[in-house]
């Protein structure tokens, strides 16, 4: 019995030990787990697989009572003397992805060598022009949605048109996908697309730093890159911030997707133009699935950015499997068709 006395309290107080142990292990781990939640680990396929099912009922269905340009008529604007190929990219993959009209607004002597690559796109030489702003504005009427950047390179003069479009296109609503080129110019000067819900940005790690770094003064602690994704759509008013890397991180500062589909690695030039070009459409596409009510549960944004990063890394693998290291982006783009059909129609 007086054992029974001494043994049953140090039982307790090993019991209770333990447990406090334990609460402290949670409470300090709490933010990682978070953080391994967020970022769709192998245990959380499940919102994965939410955000695909959203991807899916956001696609228009093929139909002979819809008009031309009915599913999407996107605007890209960019393409200098010196970058032809990325405009292109961007408008032959919006097309692909299922956009009815693609209009590119470059420069006169990059038009020529534009319209050559394909008869598919609409091709205005007005990006250097005295009255480019005018002669973009009277087609925005037309446009669903637009992506600013691809090979708009950095003269004063482009950036300035490229900023004055961005924000006639923000006093019509229409969803901005901004990348490259128009990166750069974000950078610059933040407030151009800052707080504006249905702007979507694409930065590679460079770019995305470069513009961490104008916004918050300091150095970005790469090793937490979910982290400063959170923190950096939260200073841009929380609009949708795409991280290509690795894995694709997606936040609108509420919390960070990661978009893990299984790519390559190879990495040439032109795949974030088939990314913009591609989010370009399903940004639209989207957001009229929201107005209508049948996105009710996530930003809209992400749930664009998400497919559109699903679909070019489908693309990339599927074209990796056929080429191997000789992989570019347009063997790429002919994938498209039947990387969508896999991701999204099945």
């Amino acid at each position: 019995m007086p054992q029974q006395q001494i043994q049953t309290p140090l039982s307790f107080s090993l019991i209770t030990v333990a447990l406090s142990i334990l609460a402290i292990f949670i409470f300090l781990n709490d933010k990682a787990f978070e953080r391994y939640y967020n970022l769709g680990s192998s245990s959380h396929r499940a919102m994965d697989n939410v955000i695909f099912s959203l991807v899916k009922s956001i696609v228009p269905p093929l139909t002979s009572k819809k008009h031309k340009g009915q599913d999407g008529r996107i605007g890209i604007v960019g393409g200098c003397q010196d970058y032809t190929g990325a405009p292109y990219f961007a408008a032959i993959s919006a097309l692909k992805v299922g956009a009815d009209l693609s209009h590119v607004f470059c420069t006169k002597d990059a038009a020529t060598v534009i319209k050559s690559y394909s008869p598919e796109l609409i091709v205005h030489p007005v990006l250097d022009s005295l009255n480019a702003v005018e002669e973009i504005e009277k087609w925005l009427p037309r446009i669903h949605s637009l992506v600013v950047g691809p090979g708009l390179g950095r003269e004063e003069s482009l950036l300035k048109t490229a900023k004055e479009v961005i924000e006639r296109s923000k006093a019509r609503d229409i969803p901005i996908v901004i990348d490259a080129d128009g990166l750069w110019l974000v950078t610059q000067q933040p407030s151009i697309i800052q707080g504006y819900q249905k702007g979507i940005l694409t930065p590679n790690f460079m770019e995305f730093t470069r513009l961490f770094e104008a916004l918050h003064h300091e150095p970005m602690n790469s090793s937490d890159r979910a982290r400063s994704v959170m923190q950096l759509s939260g200073a841009m008013g929380n609009l949708t911030l795409v991280l290509k890397g690795e894995q694709d991180l997606i936040s609108d500062g509420s919390r960070v997707y990661s978009c893990s589909v299984e790519g390559s690695g190879r990495r040439c030039g032109g795949q974030g133009d088939l990314l913009s070009g591609s989010l370009g459409v399903l940004a639209h596409w989207a957001h009229s699935a929201s107005a209508a009510g049948m996105i009710k549960s996530m930003n809209p944004s992400v749930v664009a950015a998400f497919g559109a990063c699903s679909l070019t890394r489908q693309c990339n693998s599927q074209a990796f499997q056929r080429r191997g290291r000789s992989t570019t982006t347009s063997d790429m783009i002919h994938e498209i068709g039947p990387a969508f059909r896999k991701l999204f129609e099945t």
